[in-house]
């Protein structure tokens, strides 16, 4: 598999986030290797929160959070989704499906024999997270659903999935920082844009976030329906505490919480939050609130 690699000094100076890069190698599924980066912090042997970011961001998304989650004595792992951030890149879109994604990061997951993990997941980060609970729930102590869905097509998306999705495909510049940017509520830096840009040096690494929003299951003959579907029945089948906290105004994702609490069993008598002033990406709106309330999760749960 051809892939794309973002020199390191794109990634130089970058704006409150001082992590260093680790790397590990999973099976492109081709016969070949490609490298996922990952920030891993606090004691190796503490309770690990595993953050899994979406489109088109990657894990400097969870700068304010990583701190929270050290301080309170656990290890902070957020990985890059392979095509995003500091981790590799395929150059032609047809090398991303839905289930490669899945089977990198459960090979990453693996690797890193990650056990008793709490699940932090926003956007792509629950499509592929909540996904790798379902393949493996033994490694999964608990999960934190936030801003995401794992849909299988049977309902539709709504209008406002369909005006992205469109716009990702049809916008001459896919300017990442200003997606962001236009994601949250109170707005970030200049500074900020270009560290969410800092990946892509030209739309040759851009493959991956431009074919993510094509492979959202949005009808019924999608090819990951059976599959998402299959991760339901175990995820209703599981006693694993769920907590739901959602942004009050990401339009794209707006109720989508009920239907997890309604489903899951691990979901009742939750202290599920809806998180005024937090749009989409509430990492950037509400961080350390996110990040608090996942500790306290934690310890009651």
């Amino acid at each position: 598999m051809e892939y794309l690699r973002t020199p390191d000094d794109r990634f130089a100076d970058l704006a409150d986030f001082p992590y260093p890069p680790r790397y590990t190698h999973v099976d492109d599924t081709e016969g070949g290797t490609l490298r996922v980066h990952y920030v891993d912090e606090g004691a190796a042997d503490a309770a690990p929160v595993l953050m899994m970011h979406g489109e088109p961001t990657w894990s400097y998304l969870y700068r304010k959070m990583i701190p929270v989650f050290v301080d309170a004595g656990h290890r902070a792992l957020a990985p890059d989704l392979i095509g995003f951030g500091r981790s590799d890149k395929p150059t032609q879109r047809s090398d991303y499906t839905y289930q490669r994604h899945v089977d990198w990061m459960s090979d990453w997951v693996r690797q890193l024999d990650l056990k008793g993990i709490t699940l932090v997941c926003q956007d792509w980060g629950g499509l592929i997270g909540l996904r790798l609970v379902a393949a493996m729930p033994e490694r999964f102590a608990r999960v934190v659903v936030a801003n995401t869905a794992l849909p299988t097509g049977d309902q539709p998306m709504g209008p406002a999935f369909e005006a992205w999705r469109a716009y990702s495909q049809d916008a001459p510049v896919f300017d990442a920082g200003r997606i962001v940017y236009g994601g949250t509520t109170g707005k970030i830096t200049e500074a900020e844009i270009a560290a969410y840009n800092a990946p892509y040096p030209d739309e040759t690494y851009q493959a991956g976030a431009r074919q993510f929003p094509m492979l959202v299951p949005a009808t019924p003959d999608d090819p990951a329906r059976d599959a998402n579907r299959a991760a339901w029945e175990v995820l209703r089948g599981l006693d694993t505490p769920f907590l739901t906290a959602f942004g009050a105004d990401d339009k794209i994702m707006a109720g989508v919480d009920k239907g997890f609490q309604k489903l899951l069993p691990g979901a009742q008598g939750q202290k599920h939050t809806i998180l005024p002033d937090a749009g989409h990406f509430l990492q950037e709106d509400v961080g350390p609130e996110l990040a608090a309330l996942t500790v306290a999760f934690m310890a009651r749960a």
